[in-house]
C-alpha cells in the first residue's frame, strides 16, 4: 500500500505540473497576443519577478497534483462507506485547492472571488464525482448481469 501511495504522490505531481502548464498556454493562446503568460501579473508582483513566480508556481502545481494524486488512494480503502470516502476526498483535496489557488491568484482576492470559486470548485467536484458514480454503477450492474447469466 505504501508503494502504491508514493506513485500515486508522484505520479499526481507529474499530472499537476503538465495540467497547470497546459492551463498557462491555453490562457496564452485565449490572451492573443502572441506572448506567453506563465503566470497572473499579481502573483509576479508579489513574488517580485516573473522567474520567482514560476518556480514558485512549478512547486504549487507538483503540491497540488501530489495530493490529489494522493488522496486517490482513498477511494481503495475497504470497509469505508462511499459517503466517508467522498467527505474525506472533498476535504483533503479541498485543503489543498483552495489555500494554492488563493495563493496563486487563481481567483480574486475579494469575498465574491473565494466564494464563486468555491461554488465552481464543489459544482465541478459533484459533476465529476456523478459521473464516475454512474460509471461504475453501470459496470457493476453489467458485471452483476453477467454473473447471473452463468449461473
Amino acid at each position: 500500500m505504501k508503494r502504491k501511495f508514493i506513485f500515486c504522490l508522484l505520479s499526481g505531481a507529474a499530472i499537476g505540473l503538465a495540467i497547470t502548464l497546459l492551463i498557462t498556454i491555453v490562457i496564452s493562446l485565449c490572451i492573443g497576443d502572441g506572448g506567453y503568460h506563465p503566470v497572473v501579473l499579481e502573483l509576479s508582483d508579489l513574488l517580485g519577478s516573473e522567474i520567482n513566480a514560476v518556480i514558485v508556481q512549478t512547486l504549487c502545481a507538483l503540491l497540488y497534483g501530489a495530493a490529489w494524486g494522493g488522496a486517490s488512494c482513498i477511494w481503495a480503502v475497504d470497509g469505508w462507506s462511499m459517503l466517508k470516502k467522498t467527505l474525506l476526498h472533498l476535504v483533503v483535496c479541498s485543503v489543498f485547492t483552495l489555500p494554492i489557488a488563493y495563493f496563486m491568484w487563481w481567483m480574486p482576492h475579494t469575498l465574491s472571488g473565494v466564494l464563486i470559486y468555491f461554488g465552481i470548485f464543489f459544482a465541478v467536484y459533484f459533476l465529476i464525482w456523478v459521473a464516475c458514480f454512474t460509471s461504475i454503477k453501470r459496470r457493476l450492474t453489467r458485471i452483476n448481469a453477467k454473473i447471473s447469466e452463468q449461473r
